[in-house]
């Protein structure tokens, strides 16, 4: 038989962030935990709230399936002597099996005889085993802060209020800390408090639904986005898109009610993100924008419980953003009091890091930097390269920056203009931010692409000169995200830099600061950016063939991603096959030697003069092929190597006994390899079967 399970864990509001993660753990918790159990089950859907974190699996089997084993022991000449009785070895076996020793039998095997045991397992009773199983699930999921309260010992985001859990109509009873399991939920905390008793999932929502208490994030999602269209509508605009404000009130609320406020029409001249950031950064309240997409004197929020009077609600959510709409524009005249460069000289007494110095230094290196990369990019941008480098962070000290975190570079972009700077300026202050996230835009001009890769790189350089180093899960300085930013960056402007020397100069720029050896540090780096880029293109090529590259060749990127691409091309051809077992060959054979002078009089055989005569005027043409980056047509010349390379193996021993003879046939294979090494390490490529 089978039957539904429905978990409940009722806690204190969680923190919006947390809940959607929180869901997606337990959803996998409980099928890992059950698949590990061997228990047949259908689905496992989630549902949450501020207040609850709800599992319900469908068609889960009322017990483990019956299960034969066989579990193999010693070898049978140590288990038995001569005269056919039992050793300690094979007593010992027998034991820890909990079997008489007439129980075993052997097997045999290509090792020989060994003893062998037969066991039946009846599947134990799922009722019985979710005892375990529904505790474990509520201690498995992890949160990016946790706390203990009272005489707790165990720990969750907020403190735990109710456990529900119900398998096929029965409590499944279990204590998680001191709270025990029963039947009894709750419904909404101020219009339904008290406790409701369910049997299953739809008696649960259905109830739940009643008590004021919509549980599942997509239906309440779908009542938000009504509920703010409809108001935004009556006021004569729509809401302003906003995808990460939507999923946060959608956490927020139980059940959502969406009035429509507005303010004063003399705010809309504060600008545009700032009366955003307002509405949304403190409040989470929606902007409304007219058909043109200007912002309009109305907001919408969201109240977490329908209301009786919505007029008196309105107007305290406009008392509330009157006052926040009132700072901010003071903050705005307060900042603009003085130009955006003078705060630059004020980064001097702003910590960056104990062990890195102020902000004004980081400001510094960002520059030395910056002006290193323009000068290969855009030499005739200099000026203003140094100029948008030496504003980037000054903003880090306007009061509208310290109200509104999420205004950093934006209210530079703001001030800068107000201020008198040039645009393209203005616009690299706010761009070197981009990308912030997966997917987000790059840079879109030049001085804003080096700026974002100068201060990118130097938090990198400068956190593993320190011992900041990103470690399994933990990347609290976000380097693995600031790695592939750069890397988006030089590919999707395909800059022609060098990381090498980029990591140098950034190195460099740190000596005093770095605790270690800056060559060290500089090596893993780059180690750092080969591991980064391996992963940004896996997917877009064989593993083997990235490997092949970048083991060699991992510098410039446009040199690396063309050797890829051209090798990954290449790879699908039918002559690959042939030319890889040719080329590892070579490389195998002349492995430990570096040497490459060549006595042509030293042939014995025509082959080697042959291969020799061919690879001269392969060479020549590889070289002027890998100067203009045609490395497909590199490849196919290599190619023609195989014929000569086959005769050689063919007709010439190379390990000959005359040392001579054997040391100018390896050095020959030598130059043959350093010539393959070119594109890749042919060694590391796979075969294609």
């Amino acid at each position: 038989m089978v039957h539904e399970l429905l978990l409940e864990i009722g806690t204190e509001e969680l923190p919006a962030g947390f809940i959607f993660d929180a869901l997606a753990q337990m959803k996998d918790i409980a099928a890992r935990l059950l698949s590990e159990k061997k228990i047949p089950f259908g689905s496992v859907s989630v549902a949450g709230t501020p207040r609850r974190l709800a599992l319900v699996v469908s068609d889960l089997a009322d017990r483990q399936p019956d299960q034969s084993r066989e579990i193999t022991g010693p070898p049978k000449r140590v288990a038995f002597d001569d005269n056919g009785n039992p050793t300690p070895a094979a007593i010992g076996f027998a034991r820890s099996q909990g079997v008489d020793v007439s129980a075993l039998t052997t097997i045999k095997t290509p090792k020989g005889e060994y003893l062998l045991i037969k066991k039946d397992e009846k599947g134990e009773k799922t009722a019985v085993l979710l005892k375990a199983l529904l505790p474990e699930i509520c201690r498995t999921i992890s949160f990016p802060k946790s706390m203990r309260w009272g005489s707790e010992t165990i720990s969750f985001a907020r403190p735990i209020h109710w456990i529900l859990a119900v398998y096929g109509g029965a409590v499944i009873p279990f204590n998680f800390g001191s709270i025990k399991s029963g039947r009894s939920t709750y419904g909404h905390r101020f219009t339904a408090p008290d406790p409701v008793e369910v049997t299953d999932f739809a008696d649960y929502k259905d109830k739940l639904s009643r008590s004021g208490v919509i549980v599942d994030p997509e239906e309440r999602k779908s009542m938000i986005i009504n509920g703010i269209t409809q108001a935004a509508a009556a006021a004569g605009g729509r809401t302003l898109p906003d995808e990460g404000l939507l999923n946060i009130v959608t956490n927020l609320v139980e059940y959502p009610a969406a009035v429509c406020g507005s303010f004063a029409a003399e705010y809309i001249s504060l600008p545009r993100p700032v009366l955003i950031a307002a509405m949304r950064e403190h409040q989470k309240y929606f902007a409304v924008v007219n058909d043109k997409g200007e912002l309009l004197p109305n907001f919408i929020a969201v109240n977490n419980t329908p209301v009786a009077n919505p007029a008196m609600i309105t107007r305290g959510h406009e008392r509330v953003l009157r006052a926040r709409l009132h700072d901010a524009g003071f903050f705005f005249a307060e900042d603009r009091k003085e130009p955006l460069a003078a705060r630059t000289e004020r980064l001097k007494g702003v910590i960056f890091h104990s062990k890195l110095g102020t902000s004004y230094e980081k400001v510094m290196r960002i520059k030395e930097l910056a002006i290193f990369l323009a000068e290969k990019i855009c030499p005739d941008r200099l000026v203003e390269v140094e100029r948008a480098a030496y504003l980037c962070k000054a903003d880090l000290l306007t009061a509208m920056v310290g109200e509104f975190p999420t205004l950093q570079g934006i209210m530079g972009r703001e001030y800068a203009l107000l201020s008198g700077e040039k645009k393209e300026v203005a616009d690299a202050i706010l761009e070197h931010y981009r990308p912030a996230f997966a997917g987000d835009a790059l840079p879109a001009g030049q001085i804003g692409c080096i700026l974002s890769i100068a201060d990118k790189m130097d938090t990198i350089a400068a956190c593993f000169g320190i011992g900041l180093t990103p470690s399994g899960t933990a990347d609290p300085y976000a380097l693995r995200r600031q790695a592939l930013a750069i890397l988006h960056i030089v590919l999707g402007r395909s800059f022609d830099v060098s990381l090498k020397e980029l990591i140098a100069r950034s190195t460099t720029l740190l000596a005093g600061k770095i605790t270690g050896d800056i060559n060290k540090t500089g090596e893993d780096v780059l180690s750092f950016f080969r591991t980064r880029y391996q992963h940004l293109l896996s997917g877009q090529a064989d593993a083997d063939v990235i490997e092949a590259v970048t083991s060699l060749h991992f510098d410039r990127l446009r040199e690396t991603q063309g050797r890829i691409e051209a090798l990954q091309q290449f790879k699908s051809r039918p002559e690959f096959q042939d030319l890889s077992t040719s080329c590892k060959r070579v490389v195998n054979i002349s492995r430990d030697n570096e040497e490459t002078d060549v006595d042509p009089s030293l042939f014995v055989h025509p082959a080697e003069g042959r291969l020799y005569t061919s690879y001269g005027q392969i060479n020549e043409k590889v070289r002027e092929q890998m100067k203009r980056r045609d490395y497909p047509g590199a490849l196919q010349e290599t190619a023609g190597l195989k014929k000569s390379i086959d005769e050689f193996f063919d007709a010439v021993m190379v390990m000959d006994k005359d040392e001579r003879l054997r040391r100018n046939r390896l050095n020959l294979l030598t130059l043959i390899t350093n010539l393959f090494k070119n594109i890749a390490d042919f060694d590391k490529l796979q075969s294609v079967s």
